[in-house]
């Protein structure tokens, strides 16, 4: 009972999110859009003819921002371990981006292009195991990490979600030692109660 309480809470609360009805309105397949797009206004991350690769892409919002951002001479490539709808204009690999044969067609459709921005929405699939979670969430993280610190070009950025709790100021860490500027980002789209905020990464340090 409890659950199916919560459960309609949640739909409650999802349909009348001014940020849902708002992504309903101009287009955009998730209210995860906002968050993206505030970061941009402040940040200037999404430039015309960029090369952008979207990690935990679906169900494709931030691919849609990236196209419209960017411009038809931008290289958008997307992956997630969830099937998306095509977006024009976006290279999809549907994968696990923990598995290296996954990565490796990835970095074979870059085709050894460097990357101005890679952004990274993935979060673990969740086993109500806090703990577990939150070290599924950071390990994510890492990987998407080590990915951009090897394939942004000079001046790229890195833009990722990280859940506040354990192993969060170490992972922090690792990206001050991986870039000259680290900042938070916490858009007014991430509610208030989640512990999600956006750590953006800006100039690779090279090895």
């Amino acid at each position: 009972m409890k659950k199916n309480k919560t459960s309609r809470a949640w739909v409650h609360d999802h349909v009348n999110d001014p940020w849902v009805q708002r992504a309903q309105a101009e287009g955009y397949r998730a209210r995860a859009a906002f968050k993206l797009l505030e970061i941009d206004e402040r940040d200037r991350l999404l430039r015309p003819g960029a090369v952008v690769v979207d990690l935990g892409a679906a169900p494709g919002s931030w691919c849609q921002v990236a196209v419209r951002r960017c411009g038809p001479k931008a290289r958008i490539f997307a992956l997630d371990l969830l099937p998306m709808e095509p977006v024009a204009g976006v290279d999809f690999l549907l994968g696990d981006f923990t598995e290296d044969a996954v990565l490796e067609e990835l970095e074979s459709r870059l085709g050894g292009a460097s990357v101005d921005v890679v952004l990274s929405d993935m979060a673990p699939n969740l086993s109500g195991v806090a703990t577990v979670d939150q070290a599924r969430s950071v390990n994510l993280c890492e990987l998407a990490l080590d990915f951009a610190a090897r394939h942004l070009k000079p001046g790229g950025q890195f833009v990722v979600k990280v859940f506040q709790g354990e192993g969060f100021m170490e992972f922090r860490k690792q990206m001050e030692a991986a870039f000259a500027s680290v900042q938070v980002r916490k858009p007014k789209a991430s509610r208030d109660r989640s512990a999600e905020v956006y750590l953006l990464g800006k100039g690779p340090r090279r090895p």
